[in-house]
């Protein structure tokens, strides 16, 4: 039978929102370079948080620039233990990621710098491809203003976590896609409140 005149074949599943975690001072606290394993500490509610946004549907990606590894202060293979760490943590609390993704290089490493590493949104839409995740319905959340450029680049709506989290180092306005909350707590709170508003 010609595959077109078959009304039999399963509908294609909708493609996937996710979250991207921007890692230090988001989702664990920030250890400058860190590692050791040992200094992982999950910030308070983030779990939850997590917990939250996976039961309601979203993909939950960390993307995390770690210029430590470009430095010379960490090997790939110390990175996948501390990773690991961070994920026996969070299994700890109820919670997990569908993925990590990482930037091992360090500012200037190229005069245009590296595709992956944020503001540019190369991890973003890596992950995307990878686990076929719908961009528009994204949302990417981090402490700096490059994380927040990043989720913008990649078509996703952003926030920016800190408790004195502020938009106006943005270079243009975000037209409504860029919020700034206190934690990834507040993040997730409002992530699903706008899911909600969006459900048909």
């Amino acid at each position: 039978m010609d595959a077109e005149a078959s009304d039999d074949a399963p509908p294609r599943p909708r493609p996937r929102p996710a979250v991207f975690l921007d890692r230090d001072d988001t989702l664990v606290v920030d250890v400058p370079y860190l590692t050791d394993p040992a200094g992982l500490r999950v910030l308070p509610g983030a779990a939850r948080a997590l917990v939250d946004l996976r039961r309601a549907g979203f993909a939950l990606v960390l993307a995390t620039n770690q210029s430590a590894v470009g430095r010379g202060l960490l090997t790939e293979a110390g990175l996948r233990v501390i990773h690991d760490e961070l994920e026996r943590l969070l299994a700890a609390e109820g919670a997990a990621l569908d993925a990590i993704y990482h930037c091992p290089h360090a500012p200037g490493d190229s005069e245009a710098g590296h595709p992956d590493r944020k503001p540019a949104p190369g991890m973003l839409l890596r992950a995307a491809g990878d686990l076929g995740l719908d961009l528009p319905r994204s949302w990417m959340v981090g402490d700096r203003i490059s994380d927040v450029l990043a989720g913008l680049a990649a078509g996703c709506r952003s926030v920016l976590v800190g408790s004195n989290a502020t938009l106006d180092d943005l270079p243009a306005p975000a037209d409504g896609r860029a919020f700034a909350v206190a934690d990834l707590a507040a993040a997730s709170a409002l992530i699903l409140a706008e899911a909600d508003m969006e459900t048909p």
